[in-house]
């Protein structure tokens, strides 16, 4: 009998020990398949976190009045207290996406950027964000006429190993159940398989040449008459779904006399970019152009490096009013104009 209770005891102290060594994994599994209102792939959270984090809390919610909606999680290491994984934002007030744009573009829309795959209506901006812009047919239109958006901001803290396929698994299924939240009604977007974001801030950007680049967004210079075509590269930050992105030629230093020099093409979709090229400041490109794209504004500006060889003053704005053109017969522009 006494030896019945010896192992009794010892049984419950075993199951009690495994408890509470299981409790803390637990207890992550079921913060991350709750977080959100349990939209997001617990196998995508799982590849963002560091080594030495574990997930810690989550929160979710918005108001229906003010077409918000939101989700964070945060997540502890060994070494320092709780810090955000994940800041995720959606807004459908158009006040709301002008501050939400502010942020990725505080001074000028000349900052760097990067493209997401074609079939995701977004871009990657300041602080690595994910940028998505929606329109929103349930939602009808607006008090001037335009239809109505959504737009979220997929933050991912720069300490996780963001740039994998994961990042877009999360990101997505945010985004497709914020739709439904904020009553958006927005085509559900699709998770690009196995491919990962870009850094806006490569230092070595992935170039073609311009004969390469014939069927992208950014195909134009291939027939541009630039002197020394082949000399030229190409660095893709566009597709034909984003409020906004980028073409950038580079002339490599071995053939110039000293650094490497290049001309920037940057298009924005939206009345929200209208400051960009208004503001009168020193952050507003000299060269630009205009559009009416949907309804909305569009803008097109040229950053250039100086004393290019064989583009001039005149060639530059030919240049730009040839991206202009063609962004607008892809979108279906009209009251294409040069500005400044």
């Amino acid at each position: 009998m006494r030896r019945w209770i010896k192992v009794s005891m010892a049984a419950v102290l075993v199951l009690g020990l495994a408890g509470w060594i299981a409790r803390p994994y637990f207890d992550e599994w079921w913060t991350i398949r709750t977080a959100c209102d349990g939209v997001l792939p617990g196998d995508a959270v799982r590849d963002l976190l560091p080594e030495d984090a574990r997930v810690k809390d989550s929160s979710s919610g918005g108001v229906e009045q003010l077409g918000d909606y939101s989700c964070d999680l945060s997540v502890e290491t060994e070494h320092s207290g709780d810090w955000a994984l994940l800041g995720l934002r959606a807004y459908t007030l158009r006040d709301d996406q002008d501050r939400a744009l502010m942020r990725v573009f505080p001074e000028s829309g000349l900052e760097s950027q990067a493209a997401m795959p074609e079939g995701l209506p977004g871009f990657i901006g300041r602080f690595s964000t994910l940028t998505f812009l929606l329109p929103c047919p349930d939602l009808g239109k607006d008090a001037d006429g335009r239809q109505r958006k959504m737009l979220v901001s997929a933050g991912i803290n720069n300490n996780a190993p963001w740039r994998q396929p994961a990042a877009y698994e999360v990101a997505v299924a945010f985004t497709n159940s914020a739709s439904e939240h904020v009553g958006c009604g927005a085509q559900p977007l699709k998770v690009p398989k196995g491919v990962s974001p870009a850094d806006p801030h490569e230092e070595k950007p992935k170039t073609i040449p311009l004969a390469a680049a014939r069927d992208t967004p950014c195909g134009w210079p291939a027939d541009a008459g630039l002197p020394d075509a082949a000399r030229w590269k190409l660095d893709v930050q566009l597709n034909d779904g984003a409020p906004t992105g980028r073409c950038d030629l580079t002339l490599g230093d071995d053939h110039t006399d000293d650094s490497a020099k290049g001309m920037n093409f940057v298009a924005w979709f939206g009345d929200w970019s209208t400051r960009l090229v208004t503001d009168d400041d020193l952050f507003s490109p000299a060269l630009t152009a205009s559009a009416r794209c949907g309804g909305e504004a569009a803008h097109f500006a040229l950053d250039a490096s100086k004393d290019i060889p064989g583009v001039d003053a005149a060639k530059q704005r030919a240049l730009l009013d040839a991206f202009a053109r063609t962004q607008a017969e892809r979108r279906g522009c009209t009251d294409l104009k040069a500005a400044g």
